[in-house]
């Protein structure tokens, strides 16, 4: 009962990222402010027509100021909230960009906007007026921090991982050293951390580079399904075919690399390394979150997402040393707890990876992304 409870109360942490689409519908808010008798305005109205029946998601709000002092009052508070002088009709609100008057160049303007609210999600010009600071980070955070924490948590139970730092801590306490086997752990863990940091930083900005942030998150959506159908696998018949961890014929000299380390120093560096034989094991969480950061977040965002996901990986390191260090388990025990948990584990992860893959294909078949 309490591993039925444990894997529901991970897939919990799923639903919300799952859910993203009852929550936002991926809509997009334009305001136009316009004056009856207007001939750039009719114009404009003629174009936003076009744009409503191309993009469905794109709700479009229409306000009179000619003959309405309650909209010409909303006219001016939503263009201070904007920090914008008001210099005539038409103006535009949306997102965080303001345009003023029309043609064929503001047209473009307008409908490129509109493919990038629509893409990265944007603020309501009415949220804008009811906060300023009110960017579009507010919207992906609905769907990027719940996915990052659970695809960080699959990551983090990855019994490669695992297996890794308990041969480590087995071949520093042979010294009879329990403070150099604290620091090395830690120093190890530190090292993994990052690694991986690097790692994610530099794939993300190749993938956001190329300019096929839309093909990529297609690629790992299906990628996430795949590994996640793996785990399963892995949970019902491991063993059969191959197995979703560090392939055995790199076993050996992966365990080699391992014992050879008698210092923290070593313990550092060889993190690095040792990272390098990890990835066929531990990547696929991690290039799933990639490829969403790659097409929801900014640079900045990303950056403390990635912070954020790989602070969450290294944490079941940290806590193993911890409780070896303090003689609240051993290495036989933690390795025995390992391999009897194997499966499980498998199954942990492959639901919320598959879970997480699903929500993004529903999100693309949507047009939320």
């Amino acid at each position: 009962m309490k591993k039925v409870m444990f894997v529901l109360f991970l897939m919990f942490l799923i639903v919300p990222s799952m859910g993203y689409a009852a929550e936002n519908n991926g809509e997009v808010d334009l305001f136009m402010f316009y004056g009856q008798g207007c001939p750039h305005c009719a114009k404009a109205e003629s174009f936003l027509d076009n744009m409503e029946e191309k993009y469905p998601s794109l709700n479009v709000e229409r306000y009179e100021t000619y003959n309405s002092q309650e909209n010409r009052e909303l006219f001016e508070n939503i263009s201070r909230a904007y920090d914008k002088k008001i210099e005539g009709v038409p103006t535009f609100y949306m997102g965080e960009k303001a345009f003023v008057g029309f043609n064929d160049a503001i047209g473009n303007q307008i409908e490129a906007e509109i493919k990038t609210c629509i893409e990265q999600g944007c603020c309501s010009p009415m949220t804008k007026l009811e906060d300023t600071n009110c960017t579009q980070s507010s919207v992906i955070q609905k769907l990027t921090i719940p996915a990052v924490v659970s695809a960080a948590a699959v990551d983090a139970i990855n019994p490669c991982a695992f297996a890794v730092l308990i041969i480590l801590m087995t071949t520093i306490l042979a010294t009879k050293d329990r403070k150099k086997a604290l620091l090395a752990g830690i120093a190890f863990s530190i090292s993994i951390y990052i690694s991986y940091l690097l790692m994610g930083i530099g794939l993300f900005s190749a993938i956001q580079a190329s300019g096929l942030t839309h093909s990529f998150y297609a690629v790992v959506a299906v990628l996430a399904i795949l590994v996640g159908l793996f785990n399963l696998k892995d949970y019902f018949w491991y063993g059969k075919w191959f197995v979703m961890e560090v392939p055995m014929s790199w076993r050996p000299k992966l365990k080699a690399l391992i014992r050879s380390i008698t210092s923290v120093p070593g313990a550092f560096f060889m993190g690095f390394l040792i990272s390098l034989f990890l990835l066929p094991c531990t990547s696929g969480p991690y290039i799933v979150i990639l490829g969403l950061l790659s097409k929801v977040a900014t640079r900045d965002y990303a950056f403390l997402l990635l912070l954020l996901y790989n602070f969450i990986f290294i944490l079941p390191m940290i806590g193993i040393t911890l409780l070896i260090h303090f003689g609240l388990a051993t290495t036989e025990k933690a390795e025995e707890w390992r391999t009897t948990k194997l499966k499980t584990l498998h199954l942990i992860a492959g639901i919320i990876i598959l879970l997480l893959g699903i929500g993004m294909i529903i999100a693309l078949s949507l047009g939320m992304v």
